[in-house]
């Protein structure tokens, strides 16, 4: 019994716990339903593949949104990005022309954060009105840059910069799932174990409090949205070397999945809570989702009802199961199961050392 304690204790400190526990039982289901597709290693592949480009974005959305605040403007950041890139490469005719673009694509990304927490922290425009504001914009602005005209890089697969990001290792697991992994495990430490992380959280419970305890609200507003920039770029950069084309419209499709892997793995919408890896399982959960239902042989008319269905089912989990809950379930086995000691004595029960006058 004293083990059951222990690891329910244990499960209960696990983040994302319950996020984790959807997962499976959803590539469960699926292996019931549709045992060909999912009982092949290439499936999981596949989402190893598609779904990181999503939750590197999901990822730098967990910080904003712990904040209390919110970024729109990331689908247009990956459009922005990535032309960067294709533009450095098509036109520097050097080995280091995929490197330099590469960190000049970084470097775009931050600078439209960097904007972004200016107008939001500086100037006090609401976030969400000064990120849709960027959307449009350098949407906009990429869109001008290109043409509007897809631009092919097929060259980028003889560069070693190919083979680094988006390759598969062994030939079995693509290398941006790798990367993104690391990423997430990062941006952990950053979250939990790092003064800004720590930050972060004050800022979005109450600012005025985070001002009182000598954090300049403003400045780590600023970082915030750059660092947001800086990861979503690096998105578009496993975006536009995975495929070896630059799209003007790239990031469409981005905003709901990302916003969904961050919500759905139990990031508070109201800010001072953020779940890393809840993101991440929560991400894997919105993007396989579509895949399964469609493996399943079930009509793609019932493809978005499901999709909702699932997603709210895990909301509603990760509120059940979250907040300490599993802590509370312990304490309540560690009440029932312990015994009554009988040499303690009953306060209700007269005493002979006491003398009633």
């Amino acid at each position: 019994m004293r083990r059951a304690k222990s690891l329910l204790a244990f499960l209960g400190r696990l983040e994302g716990l319950p996020i984790a526990l959807v997962l499976v039982l959803l590539y469960a289901a699926f292996n019931v339903a549709a045992p060909q597709a999912y009982r092949n290693f290439q499936i999981y592949a596949s989402f190893l593949q598609t779904v990181p480009k999503y939750l590197i974005c999901a990822l730098g959305l967990t910080f904003v949104i712990t904040a209390g605040e919110i970024d729109l403007s990331f689908p247009a950041i990956i459009a922005f990005a990535g032309f960067v890139f294709t533009w450095v490469f098509k036109n520097f005719d050097s080995p280091l022309a995929p490197w330099l673009g590469f960190f000049l694509a970084l470097a775009a990304g931050g600078l439209v954060g960097f904007i972004n927490g200016l107008l939001v922290a500086r100037i006090g425009v609401p976030s969400i009105m000064a990120t849709l504001a960027a959307q449009f914009f350098w949407y906009g602005v990429t869109v001008l840059l290109a043409n509007g005209k897809s631009i092919p890089i097929i060259a980028i697969q003889d560069h070693p910069i190919h083979a680094i990001f988006v390759e598969r290792l062994f030939g079995v697991i693509p290398a941006q799932a790798l990367w993104t992994l690391g990423l997430a495990i990062f941006l952990w430490f950053i979250l939990n174990r790092h003064k800004f992380g720590e930050a972060i959280m004050f800022i979005g419970d109450n600012p005025n409090v985070a001002r009182v305890m000598g954090i300049n609200v403003e400045a780590t507003k600023i970082m915030l949205f750059t660092m947001n920039g800086i990861i979503t770029a690096f998105a578009a950069l496993i975006v536009t070397i995975d495929i070896n084309t630059f799209f003007p419209t790239q990031g469409n499709g981005f905003l709901l999945l990302a916003l969904a892997g961050v919500f759905i793995g139990g990031t508070s919408i109201a800010g001072g809570k953020g779940l890393i890896f809840g993101t991440l399982f929560g991400t894997f959960i919105i993007g396989s989702l579509e895949a399964g239902v469609v493996s399943t042989g079930i009509s793609c008319y019932w493809v978005q009802l499901l999709e909702g269905a699932v997603m709210a089912g895990v909301v509603v989990l990760n509120i059940v199961m979250g907040e300490g809950r599993m802590e509370a379930i312990s304490s309540r086995i560690r009440h029932w199961t312990t015994p009554i000691r009988s040499d303690i004595p009953d306060a209700a029960a007269p005493r002979d050392d006491v003398v009633v006058k």
